[in-house]
């Protein structure tokens, strides 16, 4: 039959394609030897449709032809689709479904291919769904929407299957979720009904489901077998949406999920007595740990309670250590106090363990999460400034820098490597302490005593290693006066250097003893108490000679002389043996006294060295009393009374031929903490001015707050002591109130 030179009637044309169609339903629906559509048949069906579309009206049937292939989709789907799908239940159904799907779709395939003319010319004019639309709204209307509630139910039932262990075909659930996409494709996003129909749905059961796993889980498990559940539940989840879950799914899913295992049993799992967190800090069960960091990460606020359980085990821990060292200082009795002061340096030492570890913690398990961060330095900022065993932390920290640093009498002895490593840990431990600037006096009056009497120390790259870390911690000014003294030193040996040749070269300046001397700026040096000694003639004189050598070298420059500091190597002729005897200038002075004289009282001694009581009494001890008695003292008695009396003890001896007399310290710990004090009020002085200056007027408040954040970089100021300086600047007019406002203060300029 010839067909598009004559009038083709909707009747005729149309029988010829249902001849086609009827050819595609078996094919479909897999009737065994149906042969697949060939060239000649498509072009065939093709052409009858486009005959039909292109003849003039009133011939024209293509709103007819739209009609007929909407009508052939719905008899198919009611008759045969389906009944088929009705008669099948749960995964049965799910299959029928999906393979019913997969037919319709070859079927609107096919059918919008013959019909292809409607599509490119009379739907587009006419405003109507495509062919493709049409067949798609035609399923979900006549199959969709009668099933998709059981859909669902199947689809949920057969995940929850899964989740308990049944294995199920992902491929055919795949399918089957791909439904609701396709269903939904013309919403808006394009997931309305997948969305609507499936997800939410979905998402409430899922938060059931865990909901009663974590009650039934949280009373049986331990805290890491729990998070071994469900960080296991949480990969599944995911495989999920990776096999058959819409993409956009996992957010929500895995959000739910955590909610119901992890954030609403946070707390009771942190806190469980023999597995909770603080019991994986104590065991150091890093692995679990790091479970748990990974675990409560994704969660909003999640790492909070973690943070604040590593804070508060850090703090614990610390303040363990400062009991420890409490307590044995109070106990122990005064012979034992050199123990004590060994507890109060292990204290360093184990305080830097126990950063070193926790630092592992945040830097391992925990990522290096800032908050971890925040949590360790707000946990040893708590205990670091406390007082331990009567010394505050800024002390002993200075005392096991001095240990470490000092040439020769180290307390540890460490290779180079380990010093600078030791010493960059003291740096970051002394960014927890609020007393930076008393750290800063006690380091210096450490470094001093390091480089007068421990000579190579100026030389020492680590001491200079160690200032440029404390430069680096705590800006230039806190480290200026202790570089200052370093370069002292090297100047010093230039001048020493200078004087031994002018010595050499003029007879008539030579002292007649070695005479060494350096030469200190008083700006960088601790301060010292300045006494007038008198010197015995031959020590006098090597003051003169180097006055004169100073005086041909510089003016205007005074020469204060600290014999405090002073040594002296003498020689001590007794019977038995003469000893080489290393003494303080101030014991060499005294002994030098017996050089003309046999005998001599307290009050003699007193008046020829020109000391105060104090000092004589300290000097007396050390040679009378304490370990070597070089002197020998009446009445017999282990206390210096101004009655006594002295003599040469010319029967001493000792085994060595050398020995350094030793003289009792001086506690420079209180003028220390007064001088910081005293700094403190002139840098409390200089900032309310200096805030002033710049704000012209102020509240009181908003004062001592800037004042605080100025300050906070050297040492923590008090508020009390804030307001005493106000007080003092106002009375010098520096400062006044505002006559309306009390609480306002004006700058006088």
């Amino acid at each position: 039959m010839e067909i598009g030179t004559k009038i083709i009637s909707l009747e005729e044309g149309w029988g010829v394609m249902e001849e086609g169609i009827a050819k595609m339903k078996r094919l479909v629906e897999g009737v065994p030897g149906e042969p697949q559509f060939n060239a000649d048949l498509y072009m065939k069906l093709y052409t009858v449709i486009y005959n039909m579309c292109v003849q003039k009206p009133p011939h024209d049937v293509s709103d007819k032809i739209y009609g007929k292939y909407k009508e052939t989709f719905e008899v198919y789907l009611r008759s045969r689709a389906r009944p088929a799908i009705q008669q099948k239940h749960d995964v049965f159904m799910l299959q029928e479904l999906v393979q019913r799907w997969k037919n319709h779709k070859v079927m609107v395939r096919w059918l919008s291919r013959f019909c292809f003319y409607l599509d490119r010319y009379y739907i587009p004019r006419k405003s109507l769904p495509s062919l493709d639309d049409t067949g798609k709204n035609c399923f979900r209307e006549i199959i969709y929407e009668y099933l998709k509630v059981h859909l669902k139910n199947v689809v949920i039932s057969l995940i929850n299957q899964e989740r308990e262990g049944v294995e199920i075909d992902r491929t055919m659930l795949k399918n089957a979720l791909e439904i609701f996409v396709e269903m939904g494709a013309n919403t808006v996003g394009g997931l309305g009904c997948y969305v609507d129909d499936f997800e939410t749905a979905f998402i409430t059961d899922t938060a059931d489901y865990y909901s009663r796993k974590a009650s039934a889980w949280i009373q049986e498990d331990s805290c890491p077998d729990y998070m071994i559940k469900a960080e296991e539940c949480l990969k599944r989840e995911k495989d999920r949406v990776t096999n058959y879950l819409h993409s956009s799914t996992e957010g929500k899913l895995l959000e739910e999920v955590q909610t119901h295992l992890l954030l609403n049993n946070a707390q009771r799992l942190f806190d469980k007595e023999q597995s909770g967190c603080t019991a994986l800090l104590k065991d150091d069960k890093t692995s679990d740990l790091d479970r748990m960091y990974r675990l409560f990460s994704n969660i909003k606020n999640g790492l909070d309670p973690l943070s604040a359980a590593f804070k508060q085990h850090v703090t614990s821990e610390g303040m363990s250590i400062v009991k420890q060292v409490d307590d044995a200082v109070a106990t122990s009795k005064k012979e034992d106090r050199a123990a004590a002061g060994l507890l109060e340096q292990s204290f360093v030492r184990r305080v830097i363990d126990l950063h070193d570890k926790y630092y592992a913690y945040v830097t391992g398990p925990f990522k290096k999460d800032s908050l971890f961060h925040k949590a360790l330095k707000e946990a040893f900022e708590k205990f670091l400034n406390k007082s331990v065993g009567g010394s505050s932390v800024a002390e002993l920290l200075a005392i096991f820098c001095d240990g470490i640093l000092r040439k020769g009498g180290s307390t540890e002895k460490l290779s180079d490597d380990a010093i600078e490593e030791t010493l960059d840990k003291i740096v970051v431990l002394l960014s927890y302490i609020d007393d930076k600037d008393l750290f800063a006096e006690f380091c210096k009056k450490k470094l001093a005593r390091r480089l007068l009497f421990d000579k190579n120390s100026a030389e020492d790259e680590h001491e200079r290693n160690f200032l440029s870390k404390l430069k680096l911690q705590c800006g230039g000014q806190f480290t200026s006066k202790m570089e200052g003294m370093i370069t002292d030193l090297t100047v010093a040996r230039e001048n020493q250097s200078g004087y031994e040749e002018y010595v050499n070269s003029h007879d008539f300046a030579h002292p007649g003893m070695d005479f060494n001397i350096t030469i200190l700026t008083t700006g960088h040096w601790p301060t010292y108490k300045t006494i007038d000694l008198n010197l015995p003639t031959e020590m006098a004189q090597c003051v003169l000679s180097f006055k004169d050598y100073y005086q041909s070298k510089t003016k205007n420059r005074k020469l204060t002389y600290l014999y405090t500091l002073g040594s002296c190597n003498g020689l001590g002729k007794f019977q038995k043996k003469p000893v080489e005897l290393i003494l303080s200038t101030h014991q060499a002075c005294l002994l030098m006294l017996f050089n003309s004289s046999d005998k001599l009282s307290y009050s003699e001694i007193r008046a020829q060295l020109n000391l105060t009581d104090d000092d004589v009494v300290r000097l007396l001890h050390s040679l009378s009393c304490a370990k070597y008695k070089i002197l020998t003292k009446e009445p017999n008695t282990r206390s210096i009374s101004q009655k006594d009396s002295f003599t040469w003890n010319a029967d001493f001896t000792d085994k060595m031929r050398r020995i350094k007399v030793p003289l009792a310290p001086v506690d420079e710990k209180k003028k220390v903490i007064e001088d910081v004090d005293k700094d403190r009020r002139f840098a409390i002085d200089a900032a309310i001015v200096r805030i002033m200056k710049a704000r012209k007027v102020l509240q009181y408040n908003d004062l001592v707050t800037t004042c605080v954040e100025q300050l906070s970089r050297m040492f923590k100021p008090d508020f009390k002591v804030i307001k005493k300086r106000i007080e003092d600047l106002i009375s010098r007019e520096f400062l006044a109130r505002d006559e309306e406002n009390p609480n306002t203060f004006k700058y006088l300029a």
